[in-house]
C-alpha cells in the first residue's frame, strides 16, 4: 500500500500520476486538509481517503509527503510517527531548509523506518507530465533505490546528492539560480519594451545569443510568449510568488548561516517578499514579477 500526503499544485498530479501507474499494483491512501482535492482525486481512480496522516502511516508501506513549508513537514511526520513501524519508507518531496530535514529523518530512523528526501524540480507542468527531476537525499542509495521505481512514475531523472540534506541543499542552490533568473528576465523585457523593442523580437534575440534562460525560452514571464505557462494565463497557477519568497528566504538564511555572499539572491528575495505582499499579486506565479514591475502598462499602451 502506498500513501500521499498533500494535494497541492505539485503534490495532486504527482499523485494522480502515482495512482494511475500503480493502480493494479498498489492500493493507495491519500490525505489533505483540503477535501475538494482529495474528492477531485477520487475521481481519478480507486484510492482510499484517510482522516489524519496517522492513519495514512497505519495503512501504508510507502509514504509519500508534498508540503508547502518546513513547519508543515514537521506537523504532519510528528503525527506520521505515532503510526510508523520499521522498515517503512518515507518520500518527502517538499522543499525545506536543511535544518528541518535533516531532524525529520532523525525521526523517521529512529523508528526503525527509512527516509529520502527528495525536493523537486520542473514546476507544475513537470508534475502533470511525470517529468520532474529529483534531488535525493538519504542515509545511503539503498534506501534511495527503494523509492526509485515509484518516483520514476512521477519524474524522468533523480540525483542522489549523499546523506539527509543535501537533496535539499541541491534545491535551494537550484531555486536560488531559478529566482534570480526570472527577475532579470522580467527587468529585461520591461526595459526593452521601454526602449522599443517588441517582447516578441527580443525574446527571439535572447534565445539564439548568450542571455538564453529557461525563464526566456520555455517559462517567459511576458504574456503570449509562451502559450501554456502561468504568464499567458493571467499567471494563474505554478509557482506561487510567496512560495519563490520562501524558497529565497531558505537560500538566504543557508547563505548566512554557512557565510557564503548571495547579494543577487538577497536583492531577489526582498523583490519576491515585496511583490508577494502586494494586493492582486499574492497568490499569482512568481514570473508576475514583469506585471509588478510595470511591464503589461507599456503592453497596453501599444
Amino acid at each position: 500500500t502506498l500513501g500521499f500526503i498533500g494535494l497541492g499544485q505539485m503534490g495532486y498530479p504527482m499523485a494522480a500520476n502515482l495512482l494511475r501507474a500503480t493502480s493494479k499494483t498498489h492500493n493507495l491512501v491519500a490525505y489533505d486538509t483540503n477535501t475538494s482535492s482529495t474528492t477531485r482525486l477520487s475521481k481519478e481512480g480507486p484510492v482510499s481517503i484517510l482522516s489524519n496522516p496517522r492513519e495514512v502511516a497505519e495503512s501504508a508501506d510507502v509514504v509519500f509527503t508534498m508540503l508547502p513549508a518546513g513547519r508543515h513537514v514537521r506537523g504532519v511526520y510528528e503525527q506520521l510517527m505515532e503510526g510508523s513501524r520499521k522498515d517503512q519508507l518515507y518520500v518527502d518531496c517538499s522543499t525545506i531548509d536543511v535544518k528541518t530535514a535533516v531532524e525529520v529523518a532523525g525521526w523517521v530512523h529512529a523508528k526503525g523506518a527509512r527516509m529520502v528526501e527528495a525536493p523537486v524540480s520542473g514546476g507544475t507542468g513537470g508534475a502533470t507530465n511525470g517529468t520532474l527531476a529529483f534531488m535525493a537525499g538519504a542515509r545511503n542509495e539503498k534506501d534511495l533505490e527503494a523509492a526509485r521505481p515509484f518516483l520514476m512514475h512521477m519524474g524522468k531523472v533523480i540525483n542522489y546528492c549523499g546523506k539527509s540534506g543535501t537533496g535539499q541543499a541541491a534545491k535551494i542552490c537550484n531555486n536560488m539560480m531559478l529566482g534570480i533568473s526570472m527577475v532579470g528576465a522580467c527587468e529585461t523585457f520591461n526595459l526593452g519594451r521601454r526602449l522599443g523593442l517588441a517582447p516578441e523580437l527580443l525574446n527571439k534575440i535572447l534565445n539564439t545569443s548568450s542571455g538564453r534562460s529557461w525563464s526566456t525560452d520555455t517559462y517567459s514571464p511576458v504574456p503570449g510568449l509562451n502559450p501554456n505557462v502561468p504568464a499567458s494565463k493571467d499567471y494563474e497557477g505554478g509557482f506561487g510568488v510567496s512560495l519563490m519568497a520562501k524558497d529565497m528566504g531558505l537560500a538566504v538564511a543557508a547563505a548566512t548561516e554557512s557565510q557564503s555572499p548571495v547579494v543577487l539572491g538577497a536583492a531577489a528575495e526582498q523583490m519576491y517578499k515585496m511583490v508577494a505582499t502586494t494586493e492582486g499579486f499574492e497568490g499569482k506565479d512568481f514570473a508576475v514579477v514583469y506585471r509588478w514591475l510595470g511591464g503589461e502598462k507599456e503592453l497596453a499602451k501599444k
